[in-house]
């Protein structure tokens, strides 16, 4: 017979065809979630295992001299795993932790919305409530049993021994959808450093998460490890961090600048330790744990003073005459003038009719008596004779960016790469700016004069003048700038170990220390004289400030011949160099050299300590720490 002719063959053959294909297809998709599918797999382990993870205890970190700072305490999530809640009385869960139903409902309702919490599933532990206290977490262990898919997640806490460096230490957060797409290391619920030294050394702080593997019941309650913990994974506790700072330097500078907007910086000239960061107004960084942190971290944030902010790495100020050794010193190398040019000055410019204004001294004058009366006219002088010069340059343009690109070798214009977070580069304009501005390329020394006394459009950090304090206290080289000193199982990062040079010959730098020498002991710094067992080199600024009082700044080393520590300090709206920064500086060389503030000083403390320059500073940032 014809099969062919069959009228039932054609039908056979597509209901057994089509069969086949449902076949097919019901094998493809078993393999994909069996296999393949890694969701699935994960609900179906969740039926026979709890992968529970195993928090790292975060590192430690200790100031220069082993002080411990930051270090952790125990706390507690509560988790929950929806599916397994069955039979649970939610009245006697609320009463154990002390929330109202409302409150329980709330939690609830969070821990199940997919767009506060995208990786939500009922099969896996979800965060409930977190950061139970040690009171909370024991009377929910004592009745856990009660609470079928309850189960407590074991967690640290940030804790601080003192209530200072806050901007400098930062602070720890959640982490959100950004942090846990860049780094698969992360999952919802975890936490990371978000500013300070917590987030630029956050993967040595953090360490490495373990995981304990236990077996379910066919009713979903735990037996046990699963082979006797075979698989599981230990946490490598984050590593320790040794800081450069020393913290009762730190509280002192701390204590001074309560009340005040500004910076406090010293350098160890020869290394590029940072002995001391004082941004202020600074925060307790207490107040950025525990349940609190959100109330905490709102008003902090909305304080018009700016708290959160590390103005010793973020603040961008106009350097005023601290700029002027720097000035000198490249007219210098450059052959424009020699130690012994002259310029005269008549209490202002001359060429352009006593502007800018100069203060009474003696005239003409050589570059280092210039510095030590910080005389405008000479460095406006020195800048228009180079800018001006034909024979070492083909025009202005050129003439200027020789100027910049010294300057930029000297650390100014550019983030000179410390470990925090938030550096600013500060603003180092060349001539293509100014010949934008000016819309001509034939613009003229007049039209920028005021930098040459460190104003206009130049900006610098608090950073970048201690680190040129530095720079001139090592006569013509620096180290990168850096708050950790040393980590517990891993060496120093070589970016702060290499000598930065500023090309700029050691005999041209020791007529700049010269004259910032006669400045403390004859000049606009003789506040910070010391006398003789300690020579200090300064050099004072008023940096003009269109919205108020003028800034006032202070950089300077010691000892002259020795030295080992270069300081940079800048009070908003302090007026004169002389008549707040240099006061201030001169309490912190005391504090570092004498370990004391002596008797003959006392009187100048209480009258820093009660110069309020912001009279309605809210009083949470005010330091009111005892200092020995």
């Amino acid at each position: 017979m014809n099969n062919r002719k069959d009228p039932y063959f054609n039908r056979k053959t597509i209901i057994s065809i089509t069969v086949a294909v449902i076949a097919v297809i019901y094998m493809v998709q078993l393999f994909n979630l069996q296999i393949v599918n890694k969701q699935y797999r994960g609900f179906a382990d969740s039926n026979a295992f709890f992968k529970k993870t195993l928090y790292p205890s975060r590192g430690a970190i200790y100031d220069r001299n082993g002080e411990l700072l930051v270090y952790n305490q125990a706390t507690y999530d509560v988790m929950m795993v929806a599916r397994e809640m069955n039979n649970f009385d939610t009245l006697d869960f609320c009463n154990t932790l002390s929330i109202d139903k409302e409150t329980f409902n709330e939690f609830d309702k969070d821990m199940r919305d997919r767009r506060k919490n995208p990786g939500y599933s009922s099969y896996t532990p979800q965060r409930f409530m977190s950061k139970l206290n040690v009171r909370e977490y024991a009377m929910l262990q004592e009745k856990l049993y009660k609470f079928p898919g309850i189960y407590i997640q074991n967690r640290t806490e940030r804790q601080y021994k003192y209530p200072n460096m806050g901007p400098i230490l930062g602070y720890i957060a959640e982490v959100d959808k950004n942090t846990m797409s860049a780094d698969p290391y992360y999952a919802r619920g975890d936490f990371a450093g978000k500013s300070g030294i917590e987030l630029s050394h956050e993967e040595d702080l953090r360490g490495e998460k373990g995981v304990e593997v236990l077996l379910r019941d066919a009713h979903g309650r735990i037996q046990g490890k699963y082979e006797d913990g075979a698989y599981d994974k230990m946490p490598v506790s984050g590593q320790d961090l040794t800081l450069s700072i020393d913290i009762e330097l730190q509280a002192y500078g701390e204590y001074l600048m309560q009340n005040k907007i500004g910076s406090i910086i010293i350098i160890e000239p020869k290394t590029g330790e940072i002995l001391t960061m004082v941004a202020a107004p600074s925060y307790d960084p207490a107040l950025l744990t525990g349940r609190e942190f959100g109330e905490n971290y709102l008003e902090l944030a909305r304080d018009p003073y700016k708290p959160l902010i590390n103005r010793a790495v973020a603040g961008l100020y106009p350097p005023g005459s601290t700029y002027k050794p720097a000035q000198g010193v490249i007219f210098l190398q450059e052959g424009i003038i020699t130690p012994d040019t002259r310029y005269g000055c008549a209490g202002g410019y001359p060429p352009l009719g006593g502007r800018p204004r100069c203060h009474g001294h003696p005239s003409p004058l050589s570059l280092d008596p210039a510095l030590a009366t910080s005389c405008n006219s000479y460095f406006c002088y020195g800048l228009t004779a180079m800018l001006t010069n034909r024979t070492f340059y083909k025009d202005i343009n050129d003439a200027f960016d020789h100027w910049k690109d010294r300057m930029i070798l000297m650390g100014f214009g550019n983030k000179l790469g410390v470990d925090l977070p938030s550096e600013k580069r500060g603003f180092i304009p060349n001539s293509k700016f100014y010949s934008k501005v000016h819309q001509t390329e034939n613009w003229r020394a007049a039209n920028i004069i005021s930098i040459a006394i460190g104003q206009g459009e130049i900006l610098t950090t608090p950073l970048q003048l201690a680190n040129f304090a530095a720079l001139t206290a090592n006569r013509g080289y620096y180290y990168v700038p850096h708050v950790v000193k040393k980590l517990k199982n891993k060496p120093l990062d070589t970016q702060y170990t290499i000598r930065r040079e500023s090309e700029i010959d050691r005999k041209h730098w020791e007529v700049a220390v010269s004259g910032m020498a006669h400045a403390v002991t004859g000049g606009t710094c003789r506040g910070i004289f010391m006398g003789p067992e300690v020579e200090v080199c300064g050099k004072t600024g008023t940096s003009q400030n269109p919205h108020g009082d003028d800034h006032s700044l202070f950089l300077g080393f010691a000892p002259k011949d020795d030295p080992q520590v270069a300081i940079a300090v800048i009070v908003e709206n302090g007026r004169f160099g002389a008549s707040t920064a240099v006061p201030i500086a001169r309490l912190m060389f005391q504090k570092f050299f004498k370990d004391s503030i002596p008797d003959s000083d006392k009187w100048l403390e209480q009258r820093i300590v009660n110069t309020s320059i912001l009279p309605n500073m809210h009083l949470r940032n005010r330091q009111t720490i005892n200092v020995q």
